[in-house]
């Protein structure tokens, strides 16, 4: 949602509840919400004399021509420009159509879902012939060493080269990704160069910083250098990531086991969050503080994808996959075996474990791992051919 101001004036609390869910969401965190009560009457009698703001959301107890009669009202101190969303009571297909005649926006009828809400909204201020945008998919590990970057960077090569989705992989460890050695190219300066000036980022830069890995995979890679600082607003690395989903249906985030405003940010306005963890005591205490936080500021958003990783690590002891689910209230999306021999040799040989060994436990826990965050099978993907649109209906599906 653009950065606007939406006033609403409601005459019922389970209304203005669900206004407040919806504007705590994070899909209108650009948006200033206000709401209060007292209906289009209020409406009317604030704007007198006041510029009104691009969105006003009423709400009226009546029905049939009083209705229409306080709209009327409210029109003659609307600026023009202002777009207008009327709840009501009553599922009236003609009040519906003389209300649209009349100049509203929208006509919804109470009680509301805060998601049905922002997609009204959004829907109010989206450009016609404008393409839909990408998703992105945040890998992120509950601590140092989890292995959430070999996990972005397989489930990546997954998606695209098994599902037929074009992917581009966003390395935001400026200073330790692996993103470059993990496909056997050269690291290069590709996001931090577009970090430091993201309102250059337009198609041309874009294309001309991105490392072409096959048909349909894109790596926009780390510098890994310790000779410069790091220093980029926070954001320029929400820029950055808008300029990418522009133009790929799938954007998977490489995140550093760091905890920045940034980070936090990236983590919360993703569209889809892979929390890879070990099977152990700081794991389980980090993965369970980051889960309460982002349900916290994620309300209308599915609880982040729980990977296992390491686990039957000879000689260690090890929680439980059972007891760990339970205590984040949350069922691993997959668990993967430890298996260095097969991890260290696809690292070395910058290759992904599918190309390595296809059929190997953890080649198919990621194929599972890529399926679950796509909602595709490599049988429907054959004639994808990448599309976007066909990536987005899942997203579709969720809101």
């Amino acid at each position: 949602m653009p950065r606007i101001s939406i006033h609403a004036f409601v005459e019922f609390p389970d209304t203005g509840a669900a206004l407040q869910h919806a504007g705590a969401d994070r899909r209108l965190a650009k948006a200033n919400l206000n709401v209060q009560l007292g209906g289009i009457n209020a409406a009317v009698e604030h704007y007198h004399g006041v510029v009104t703001p691009n969105l006003i959301i009423v709400e009226t107890k009546l029905n049939g021509a009083a209705a229409l009669d306080e709209l009327d009202r409210l029109a003659e101190v609307c600026d023009p420009a202002t777009k207008v969303i009327v709840v009501g009571r009553t599922n009236d297909v003609e009040l519906y159509r003389e209300l649209m005649r009349r100049g509203a926006s929208e006509y919804l009828v109470a009680p509301l879902n805060p998601l049905h809400l922002i997609e009204v909204i959004s829907g109010l201020y989206l450009e016609p012939g404008t393409s839909p945008i990408g998703r992105v998919v945040a890998f992120v590990g509950a601590r140092g060493g989890a292995g959430s970057s070999a996990l972005a960077h397989n489930v990546s090569w997954c998606i695209a080269e098994e599902l037929h989705i074009n992917t581009t992989i966003v390395d935001f460890d400026l200073a330790f990704g692996t993103t470059g050695l993990d496909f056997n190219d050269e690291p290069g300066q590709g996001v931090a160069e577009a970090l430091s000036a993201p309102e250059r980022l337009d198609d041309v830069l874009l294309d001309r910083l991105l490392l072409k890995r096959g048909e349909h995979l894109s790596l926009f890679t780390a510098p890994a250098a310790l000779e410069r600082d790091y220093d980029a607003a926070p954001d320029a690395y929400e820029s950055v990531l808008d300029a990418v989903r522009q133009t790929m249906p799938c954007v998977v985030v490489d995140l550093p086991h760091a905890w920045t405003p940034w980070v936090k940010a990236t983590l919360i306005n993703a569209d889809e969050i892979v929390l890879v963890a070990t099977p152990d005591l700081a794991s389980l205490r980090n993965a369970k503080s980051m889960i309460e936080l982002l349900k916290l500021n994620r309300p209308n958003d599915a609880a982040p994808k729980l990977v296992l990783n390491q686990v039957n690590q000879p000689k260690r002891p090890e929680i439980p996959a059972k007891d760990f689910a339970e205590t984040l209230g949350i069922d691993p999306a997959c668990v993967i075996q430890f298996d260095p021999l097969l991890f260290g040799q696809a690292a070395n040989n910058g290759q992904t474990l599918i190309e390595l060994q296809p059929q190997s436990a953890s080649a198919l826990a990621v194929r599972r791992l890529a399926q679950a965050i796509t909602g595709r099978a490599p049988q429907a993907s054959q004639k994808a051919n990448g599309s976007i649109l066909s990536f987005l209906s899942k997203g579709k599906k969720r809101a």
